[in-house]
């Protein structure tokens, strides 16, 4: 269902849509659920999982020399809070706590290795945090030392790194092009100055540009900027200054993600509900429709979700060509690599297995020095689990469920195995998220907005716990 006149009022000129769902259709559909850059989702992970056992199967999947692999690394220092934030983080302004957190990381490959062949190329590698422009010059290029030593990065290995622009200096931008960055992503988040004061992140847009600069002039060829609405005293007007503000920045993606107000997760959010300055429902939702319908008229492709890209960007080159993936960074092109991360609270993945490190710093120091791998809790996958994964991930990459496509995968009739959850497709399908032919559906693109209320339709787990998630807009 499409709104035949969605028009916005921006200031006094109101702006004819791109393309516009049904306001009250996203109202309709705008409710807690997963992000799924893993199914089972995070909330199914568990303690009671022996490490013996997940590491059992890092081993076995590791056998193969021609599985590419993908590196995290979790640089969790930041210098100040930002009250919105939901990752993991240590907040200090002593660099020494880095040269002790790089000891700990060497040690921690070191106890990998044996788990691990080190003839799997290494196809992607991702520096994130917390901010890995805490560490300074010296420290990032030891930190490359250290992982050159170990793994062999395929040619043409797609290497990132999240970047502040407060903090960033034209050696921090080299240190991690000669590491082999070429693709960075910037926190942004809103260039209102009184929205950037509410969220404890004041970030002049001249900062943004100058890191912009200095990373083009180390060589980066992939630029990203990272955007969030539903912040605090955000307006249409003020909102539509940032999208503006940041288009002629003239970078290669953009996410723009929906502020996950989390406060029994993140007690730190509790201080944005002061003044009730959060965008109510409705007006979120047209923040969100501003920045779609903005960012297309742009020219930039809509991914999925909340990511953007310019049409010569290898993700929608990806989207056109069913390359598309997604794992723990979002949407990506590297098909079929487990993920081994390093660092606290970092998620690996393999075919058949997850495991999380200890969120706690201290907990994950002490572990290593004990000789022992940090590993706090984990997930074995069961044949279901693994057939439900690859369905949740056709319809998040691929925006279709082709029956005998699937049916070939799984080794199963699809319809008929899951012909109650086909059956659960109705609603969507008479509201327009989805189109029925004889070989399937397909989603369409008021679908992809509500991807994640589909894909949820084929969880197994949500009926089974009391887990709480984000909104889905």
């Amino acid at each position: 269902m499409i709104a035949q006149d969605s028009t916005l009022l921006v200031g006094s000129a109101p702006v004819a849509p791109h393309f516009l769902p049904d306001l009250e259709l996203l109202r309709k559909y705008d409710l807690p659920g997963p992000r799924y850059t893993s199914y089972p989702t995070a909330p199914q992970f568990t303690e009671s999982v022996p490490s013996t056992d997940l590491l059992a199967d890092l081993q076995e999947e590791s056998r193969d020399p021609s599985q590419p692999v993908s590196l995290y690394f979790h640089l969790p220092f930041c210098e100040s809070r930002c009250w919105f934030c939901g990752c993991t983080t240590v907040i200090t302004r002593r660099q020494d706590l880095a040269d002790t957190y790089l000891d700990t990381l060497e040690r921690e490959l070191d106890l990998t290795r044996p788990y691990l062949n080190p003839a799997q190329p290494v196809t992607q590698l991702h520096f994130g945090g917390g901010s890995p422009t805490f560490l300074a010059p010296k420290a990032i290029r030891r930190l490359g030392e250290i992982i050159h030593s170990r793994h062999r990065l395929a040619p043409d290995a797609e290497v990132s790194v999240e970047i502040d622009p407060r903090r960033l200096t034209p050696d921090q931008a080299q240190a991690y092009a000669d590491l082999g960055c070429r693709r960075a992503s910037l926190g942004v988040q809103d260039t209102d100055p009184r929205v950037q004061l509410a969220i404890h992140r004041v970030q002049p847009i001249e900062q943004t540009r100058a890191a912009i600069t200095w990373l083009r002039d180390a060589g980066y060829t992939s630029i990203g900027i990272d955007l969030i609405y539903g912040l605090p005293y955000q307006t249409l007007d003020s909102f539509a200054r940032t999208l503006d503000e940041v288009i002629a920045l003239k970078p290669d993606r953009l996410a723009v993600f929906s502020y996950a107000h989390v406060p029994w997760m993140k007690p730190a959010q509790r201080i944005l509900e002061r003044d009730n300055a959060l965008p109510a429902a409705e007006l979120k939702l047209k923040l969100f429709l501003l920045a779609l319908r903005r960012l297309t008229e742009a020219g930039y492709v809509h991914i999925g979700m909340d990511h953007f890209a310019r049409p010569d960007d290898e993700l929608a080159v990806a989207l056109r060509s069913g390359r598309l993936q997604r794992n723990f960074q979002g949407y990506s092109t590297r098909a079929g690599a487990a993920i081994h991360a390093f660092g606290m609270s970092s998620i690996s993945q393999t075919a058949g297995s997850y495991r999380q490190n200890t969120r706690d710093l201290a907990l994950y120091q002490a572990a290593i020095a004990e000789g022992r791998l940090p590993i706090e809790r984990g997930l074995l996958l069961t044949p279901e689990d693994r057939r439900r994964r690859q369905i949740i991930m056709a319809l998040m990459c691929e925006r279709r469920l082709d029956f005998d496509s699937l049916s070939k995968r799984l080794n199963l009739d699809f319809a008929l195995t899951y012909a109650s959850e086909l059956d659960s497709l109705a609603d969507l399908t008479a509201d327009g998220l989805l189109v029925r032919d004889e070989s399937g559906f397909t989603v369409t693109p008021t679908g992809v907005l509500l991807i994640r209320v589909i894909a949820m339709r084929f969880d197994a787990y949500l009926s089974r716990g009391t887990q709480r998630f984000s909104r889905t807009v």
